[in-house]
């Protein structure tokens, strides 16, 4: 690790830092300390230091804005890349737009609605940023990322560029072929629609309301926990099992929306692991429902 972290700055290739506590990286503001922390500025840099990861055959993998993800209390024994504010560059051809994957998703359908461009109303109230929305296929009020995405240029784990298509992407509920394969999306090119501009901000807005209203979003949180089990819902099944509100140590089911589990301040990793156990034990004993997590988990 230490060879490494010395030709990745020896190259130039970004900030680089030794046993980084990832809690200041993620939303849930849980994790331990990345052996190396790499935070490439640009798309070169990336490229090129995942060539120099891939050939000492080191663990890692890439961190967004920290959202849908939990980390080990311990740490990781890895080198983390971080796609930041380096990687946020924005491209529009008209209704063609193509953005890197650091750039924030709520931003982003915040600049186009104010151009009067349709399609991204519904990540008002998704904090993540593009290459996390792409990599899980985040949605939210019957919209999902999949639908209005045409390619994506993904980094594969041997250093090699390659767009690939939305059928290539083998999207599903909450799901992409990236979850499998081990690529990083590091621009997505997205089909928008010119409209009214009123009545997109006015979506848009409201997208924002419901999520201020019914969501935690100022408190430590990774966003939904569960996938739903469609027909049902997750919330309301924790809702209906009498937890909001329920704790264990430091992780708390929120009082204002079931599927959010928050930080009170001192949660641990495993304290969000019991909890989200217990969830679905009482579910399936009380309902025979299969609770599966939408949060990727980092040990």
């Amino acid at each position: 690790m230490n060879e490494l972290s010395k030709k990745l700055e020896q190259q130039k290739l970004g900030s680089i830092k030794l046993n980084e506590p990832l809690k200041h990286h993620t939303t849930w503001k849980i994790g331990g300390p990345a052996r190396v922390f790499f935070e490439p500025d640009s798309l070169e840099g990336l490229q090129e230091g995942l060539k120099l990861i891939s050939a000492y055959s080191l663990r890692w993998f890439a961190l967004g804005r920290g959202s849908n993800i939990l980390i080990s209390d311990k740490g990781i024994d890895a080198v983390v890349i971080k796609l930041g504010d380096n990687l946020a560059n924005l491209h529009q051809e008209e209704s063609i737009v193509t953005v890197e994957a650091g750039h924030s998703l709520i931003k982003l359908a915040t600049i186009m609605s104010k151009k009067g461009y349709s399609g991204l109303e519904f990540a008002g109230g998704i904090p993540g940023s593009v290459g996390g929305a792409v990599f899980m296929n985040a949605g939210a009020h019957q919209t999902e990322m999949s639908d209005i995405l045409t390619k994506a240029l993904i980094l594969m784990p041997n250093g090699e560029f390659k767009w690939m298509s939305r059928d290539e992407l083998g999207f599903e509920y909450r799901t992409s072929i990236l979850q499998e394969n081990g690529g990083i999306c590091i621009a997505a090119q997205l089909q928008l629609i010119k409209g009214d501009l009123q009545e997109i901000r006015e979506r848009l807005q409201k997208n924002k309301a419901y999520r201020k209203n019914t969501q935690p979003w100022k408190d430590p949180c990774c966003g939904s926990v569960f996938r739903n089990p469609l027909p049902m819902h997750a919330g309301k099944i924790i809702e209906e099992l009498g937890l909001k509100g329920y704790s264990i140590g430091g992780a708390k089911v929120s009082e204002l929306h079931g599927n959010f589990i928050v930080n009170t301040g001192e949660a641990t990793a495993k304290d969000v692991i019991n909890l989200i156990e217990e969830i679905k034990q009482l579910a399936w004993k009380h309902y025979g429902v299969q609770m599966e997590t939408e949060v990727e988990q980092i040990m």
